[in-house]
Formats: structure tokens, C-alpha cells, sequence
């Protein structure tokens, strides 16, 4: 197996690593409800499911 023959300074280590970052996700706005979502998913709102500015399901209440 291969080792190294000197140790890897911390900063050194750090500059590797500064590449590594979150990015925040990519939002789209529904063009009916204004409601911000992710793009090519369905969400849900007000007890309605929709995806691309229509509805497809409405949630049925029990009572």
C-alpha cells in the first residue's frame, strides 16, 4: 500500500478542500400560486397538489 512519505500541512489539506461548498438549491415559482418549489416537482398547497401550475389532486378531508 502506498503511504505518504511527508505529512500534508493543514493548509495544504484546506486548499483541497475549499472546493467542497453547499450550494443552495435552484428555486422555481409557480406560475398560479406563486409558491416557490423545486423545478419538475410536484408540492402541495392549501391541501391541492400541483405540478406546472395546475391541479391534480385535491386532499379529500374525513370528517
Amino acid at each position: 500500500m502506498a503511504h505518504p512519505k511527508r505529512k500534508i500541512s493543514k493548509t495544504r489539506r484546506d486548499k483541497r478542500r475549499t472546493h467542497y461548498k453547499l450550494n443552495a438549491p435552484g428555486l422555481a415559482q409557480c406560475p398560479t400560486t406563486g409558491e416557490f418549489h423545486l423545478p419538475h416537482r410536484a408540492f402541495w398547497l392549501d391541501g391541492k397538489l400541483y405540478y406546472k401550475g395546475q391541479v391534480i389532486v385535491e386532499k379529500e378531508v374525513l370528517a
